[in-house]
């Protein structure tokens, strides 16, 4: 190894943990339990980066952006995951979502170490997809310094979209091409180098706040509540009617007749059942930029 560049902090060995093989069975456990829930702490200094990347993206994505995931390996796993969850649980439409992996869908059940290093094909797959102005580009490393990420994203910002770069290591390469840095500082790993684990659940924590944070402040979340789900199963479908009776205040029968005849969209359904029709609901939702409490104060005005 070549002493002049200095090893990444995910990459030492945490001295703690040198005896990790001798210890007991449930005093292992418990020291790894301990490593996650540092995990998690670690990312709080991260917040206000994480908010930052959030104001930035809104207007990109409301003009009709997409999202871009960007990652190998692990990390590439993780961003695949956050971003395949978006179109079921807030209506996030699939046309707007691109999930790019080192290795491909492939890459996704089987570990491919030696495509993270391809720039060239990042730099590809960035074209391919015509990544432009206003799409977001989300870019996932541990080490921060993955080729096919680092190349990605900055092929990416080349094209004028706004990048993010969630990386575990500071002053890595990923965090200084990023237009919004967001270092989830976790250190050195209980088993060394193995970033599936500190480095794994501080990006899973951070991916689930940025996209959970867009999704609200786009109007897919009201009172609590994922009003844009695509109710695609018998589960959905009653969760879709309880929001909407929850919502309101109808009774079994009518909500039923609402969603129905809103295709199954809660939003549209609660305007239906404060007297619009479908086409007055959906027109007023798209003035309130999709936001259900901009809209039923504009009805209440």
């Amino acid at each position: 190894m070549n002493d002049s560049v200095p090893q990444p902090a995910t990459e030492r060995a945490d001295p703690r943990y040198r005896d990790l093989d001798a210890w007991p069975a449930d005093s292992a456990l418990a020291a790894l339990f301990e490593a996650q829930l540092a995990a998690a702490a670690a990312v709080r200094p991260a917040l206000p980066a994480i908010a930052a990347a959030v104001a930035a993206a809104e207007s990109r994505l409301r003009a009709g952006g997409r999202l871009v995931y960007i990652g190998a390996g692990t990390s590439g796993r993780l961003a695949v995951l956050d971003g395949v969850e978006l179109p079921p649980t807030f209506g996030w439409p699939p046309a707007r979502l691109v999930l790019l992996i080192a290795g491909g869908p492939a890459a996704l059940l089987q570990a491919m170490e030696n495509v993270e290093d391809d720039g060239a094909a990042a730099r590809q797959a960035i074209i391919r997809h015509d990544v432009g102005g206003n799409d977001v580009a989300i870019g996932v490393a541990a080490s921060g310094r993955t080729p096919f990420t680092c190349a990605a994203l900055a092929e990416a910002a080349s094209r004028g979209a706004l990048t993010i770069g969630i990386a575990n290591n500071p002053a890595s390469p990923l965090l200084a091409a990023a237009a919004h840095a967001v270092l989830i500082d976790t250190g050195a790993e209980p088993v060394a180098g193995s970033t599936r684990m500190k480095a794994g659940t501080a990006q899973k924590i951070a991916l689930n706040l940025l996209s959970t944070l867009l999704m609200v402040r786009l109007g897919h979340v009201h009172a609590g509540l994922m009003v844009d789900v695509a109710a695609g199963n018998a589960k959905l479908r009653t969760r879709a009617l309880a929001m909407l009776r929850t919502l309101s205040g109808a009774a079994e029968e009518p909500a039923q007749a609402a969603l129905t005849a809103a295709d199954g969209n809660v939003k549209t359904a609660v305007l239906l059942l404060r007297g619009l029709d479908g086409a007055a609901a959906r027109a007023l939702l798209t003035r309130s930029g999709g936001s259900l409490r901009a809209a039923l104060a504009a009805l209440d005005a």
